[in-house]
């Protein structure tokens, strides 16, 4: 869960990559109390909607705001994992858990995607934001001349 801590910064400043949001774990450090008041009104919310929740909320003088809550937007294999431990707590039943995975979420699992112990084992050559639910498949190329000569070869 990313927050900001200039009261400046807007979601839109992180769409846009002019801001990166702070990980909620910093929080906890430079504000106990209020952390702790907002893990209260995550459980809550979830609860009550029993879905994961998209939160916006702001800290004014000391005291925290809860801006809105929607229901949270999730990748294909978030949305059955998260349905499978919401049966396994109790918040909802089987059938609900399988009317919350979409026709086109099945679709997405069915693609291949890269598997998940070699990318512990990887050497990462770059770090950023998720940004994008996909997965891809092939051979990587890095010039265009490269790349149009694996064309015309076949």
């Amino acid at each position: 869960v990313p927050f900001h801590a200039n009261a400046r910064d807007q979601g839109e400043d992180v769409v846009a990559g002019i801001r990166t949001p702070l990980r909620i774990s910093s929080l906890r450090q430079t504000m106990p109390r209020i952390y702790q008041e907002l893990m209260g009104v995550f459980d809550l919310l979830e609860k009550h909607y029993r879905d994961m929740q998209d939160i916006e909320f702001t800290i004014q003088k000391g005291r925290l705001w809860v801006l809105q809550t929607r229901s949270g937007k999730r990748t294909a294999c978030a949305a059955v994992r998260m349905a499978t431990e919401m049966v396994e707590e109790g918040l909802i039943d089987r059938r609900t858990a399988v009317l919350r995975v979409a026709p086109e979420q099945i679709e997405k699992l069915m693609h291949d995607q890269l598997d998940p112990q070699a990318l512990r084992e990887a050497t990462h050559a770059a770090k950023g934001l998720p940004a994008s639910p996909g997965a891809a498949v092939g051979q990587v190329v890095f010039s265009s001349e490269e790349a149009a000569r694996w064309h015309a070869e076949g």
